[in-house]
């Protein structure tokens, strides 16, 4: 007798090698570190912890992300970049100017800059996604920020460098032309005609110095500006030639406690992903252009539970890294993240960048005390699965599962689910949310296209309680790998635990 009990939600999957979608670029499995509450100072920076190395990073924080296997992070910002100096973080640590910073009213030290930074992603195992700010500054700051990281030597800047202690150029690949032009709270905040042109200048003249680099283009700062899509449009009649990607952001949140709307928040970016596929195609075609637009989005998570705490810290600005979004996430949050993240997955032709906003502390899957702990929110263990098996080729699963309709969304699938091959390690990973609040979902998927295949492990995310956290003293919400899931004859029969997160794998045997 099957283990699997019988329930009365039945979703059924084919899924083929043949069905593919596009090979996953690694970068959507990017994060992001902003000069920002204590995401550095605090975060992956603190000289007088117990595992600081010899340049202060924090060798605790370091290792959970070198388990995430994050291939790129943003950085210097976010809204910080937009008033930032990056001279004043190059050079001697003790004459570094402290300079008020506008955008989150603190004070920056300037211990960590772009050298600093270097070193910790190399250590950290990652490529970094430098940000110039095209807010108070343009083309001159920009263009002499590559050839500081990026030229070999034997000119004003990269001389500079090799005199600061790094012989060797960085390397730096991709580059964001600033960020969030279009929010009138950006230091710098612009019109589409104002950045079009901006950034089509310095790109160009960025690309004069290293013409590999790859740029992004600012996209709307999210779906709710009155300019979306239009601001895509107007800004890429400029930047398309000289961008290869546009950016995304946008940030979800359950304030009205309606946890099946809050869960169908994946179609709402599936929609927004759509829109700019639109948008950047109509450019394309107006241009009679051969290149596609590629997208980055490069700020993405759930941002909402930090609002009241942040709001007092407003009160007391220019002290040094106070506790600025630190979000506090929730089991519900976490089924959100591995959501978005199958979103990803399922656009990945078009999606090629996309970067957890962010990485320590701030909106961040890992928590740290100051001298202290370290720890996994919930949200690291989909970012965590996603980022590890979810490498290789994106399959269009054909599927057929019942709907609800929420209170911003209808026709809503209880089965939400994106398909990876990886062809050189031979696994098939099935990663499936059911959002069903109180009933399992019985899955069955034809894999018969797979000969030779057998499940590994099913691991399940679950949690009786929507609202459960993790803490430095309790991790309440994690995964095990006791999920209920058979293959017999090609087909995959599989119980999904009400409002659960999981991740099947099949491995070609022999």
């Amino acid at each position: 007798m099957s283990r699997l009990a019988a329930s009365n939600l039945k979703a059924r999957m084919i899924v083929d090698k043949a069905f593919r979608i596009s090979e996953i670029d690694e970068r959507i499995y990017g994060s992001f570190i902003e000069h920002l509450g204590r995401a550095v100072y605090g975060g992956i920076y603190e000289p007088d912890h117990p595992t600081a190395d010899e340049h202060g990073f924090r060798g605790d924080v370091k290792q959970l992300i070198r388990d995430l296997r994050v291939p790129i992070v943003r950085y210097p910002g976010g809204n910080f970049v937009s008033g930032y100096d990056w001279e004043d973080g190059v050079g001697p640590v003790a004459d570094r100017p402290k300079r008020l910073e506008l955008a989150w009213r603190t004070l920056e030290p300037n211990y960590v800059g772009t050298n600093e930074f270097m070193r910790w992603a190399k250590d950290a195992g990652t490529d970094v996604m430098m940000a110039v700010n095209l807010g108070t500054r343009g083309i001159d700051a920009a263009r002499n920020l590559v050839e500081y990281c990026n030229h070999p030597g034997g000119s004003r800047y990269s001389d500079l460098r090799k005199s600061h202690g790094f012989a060797e150029p960085h390397k730096i690949k991709m580059w964001c032309l600033g960020n969030e032009m279009d929010g009138p709270w950006q230091i710098g905040h612009k019109t589409a005609e104002e950045y079009g042109r901006l950034a089509l200048e310095t790109g160009k003249a960025m690309r004069l110095i290293d013409p590999d680099i790859e740029l992004v283009s600012c996209g709307s700062s999210s779906t709710g500006m009155p300019t979306f899509p239009s601001w895509e449009a107007d800004t890429l009649d400029h930047t398309y030639e000289v961008a290869d990607f546009v950016s995304l952001h946008q940030y979800y949140g359950n304030r009205d406690d309606d946890s099946a709307n809050y869960l169908a928040r994946g179609m709402d970016m599936d929609h927004f992903i759509h829109t700019v596929i639109s948008t950047t195609d109509f450019i394309k075609a107006k241009k009679r252009s051969k290149k596609t637009m590629k997208l980055s989005f490069d700020e993405w998570n759930v941002w909402y539970h930090s609002n009241e705490a942040d709001a007092q810290i407003d009160r007391n600005p220019w002290s040094v890294a106070p506790p600025q979004l630190e979000d506090v996430y929730n089991f519900e949050d976490a089924l959100l993240v591995g959501s978005m993240l199958m979103t990803f997955l399922r656009r990945a032709d078009r999606v090629k960048s996309a970067c957890l906003a962010q990485l320590v502390n701030v909106i961040a899957p890992i928590m740290t005390e100051n001298g202290g702990r370290s720890w996994k929110q919930t949200i690291y263990y989909p970012y965590l699965h996603a980022s590890i098996y979810g490498r290789g080729v994106s399959l269009k699963p054909v599927v057929d599962s019942p709907k609800y309709d929420a209170k911003d969304y209808t026709d809503v699938p209880y089965l939400d689910t994106a398909v990876v091959h990886n062809e050189e390690e031979d696994t098939l990973t099935i990663f499936a949310l059911n959002r069903h609040l109180t009933e399992a979902l019985d899955l069955t998927c034809d894999v018969r296209s797979f000969e030779g295949y057998a499940i590994e492990e099913h691991i399940v995310l679950e949690n009786d309680d929507l609202k459960a956290v993790n803490t430095a003293d309790s991790e309440k919400v994690a995964p095990h790998n006791r999920g209920a899931s058979e293959l017999k004859d090609g087909i995959v029969s599989g119980r999904l635990a009400k409002a659960s997160w999981n991740v099947i794998r099949l491995r070609k045997r022999g």
